[in-house]
């Protein structure tokens, strides 16, 4: 009998997935990128790994700016999309983040728009951070850009209804076995869907004993992508940038 796919395996590689996440806003994310390379001022040749790449949008845009981009995916549909950009310094491939990919190889990991605390163990969501750990060279920066939870459970639960091309997707937020649960249910051409986002409770303290064991120092903390200084109350992100001890 053959396993069956974990929420993100199935979602994220329906075309539904990338229907109701097509309007994210690409500006938002290219300043939050040139923001952070002015603060880490890597070479122009550094080789960065985009841990959990998705379609591609920020390695496209960092491999840009002059970077050596290796981007990786579980979706099989999202790294066939990114091969269409690939170039000699810009390459996508299938892999788990749990895996390491390079050893001593990089000098930037980035895990981008929660990424991030998929598993229902919690030392399966250590493994991503052991893995970036091993691929980074001796002094090399880790960017985790999580949700902040602590805000996020405020305004559960809620339910709201978005249209993206002509489909509407009823949306519901709840708590469940600490994790943030995201319902999504539609119709599309006479046919009913169903699927399931989750994403673990992890806050501040739990990340610093994810970064202890992977050997990892925390170096700055932000709380949006303007990179302002994190509030574990107010801000809507929990971004983390590490370097390798």
């Amino acid at each position: 009998m053959e396993e069956s796919k974990s929420w993100f395996e199935s979602w994220f590689d329906s075309p539904y997935y990338h229907i109701l996440y097509k309007d994210r806003d690409l500006r938002e994310a290219e300043e939050f990128i040139d923001q952070l390379m002015s603060r880490l001022q890597l070479q122009q040749d550094a080789r960065i790994y985009d841990m959990g790449c998705g379609k591609g949008r920020h390695s496209i845009y960092l491999n840009k700016k002059g970077y050596n981009i290796t981007g990786i995916d579980l979706s099989k549909k999202s790294i066939a999309f990114c091969k269409q950009f690939e170039n000699e310094t810009l390459h996508f491939f299938e892999h788990d983040m749990r895996n390491i990919f390079r050893t001593n190889y990089f000098d930037a990991v980035v895990n981008l728009f929660t990424s991030f605390g998929y598993f229902s163990q919690q030392h399966q969501n250590q493994l991503p951070i052991l893995a970036a750990s091993k691929s980074l060279k001796k002094g090399g920066y880790l960017l985790v850009d999580f949700l902040n939870t602590n805000n996020v459970v405020k305004g559960i639960p809620n339910e709201i209804t978005k249209e993206v091309n002509g489909i509407k997707f009823n949306i519901r937020k709840k708590i469940e076995n600490d994790f943030i649960k995201k319902e999504i249910k539609f119709e599309d051409d006479g046919q009913q869907f169903s699927f399931t986002e989750e994403v673990r409770i992890l806050l501040l303290e739990d990340f610093y004993q994810f970064y202890i064991q992977a050997g990892l120092e925390v170096i700055s903390i932000y709380g949006d992508y303007n990179l302002n200084d994190f509030d574990e109350h107010e801000s809507p992100r929990l971004i983390m940038l590490t370097r390798k001890i």
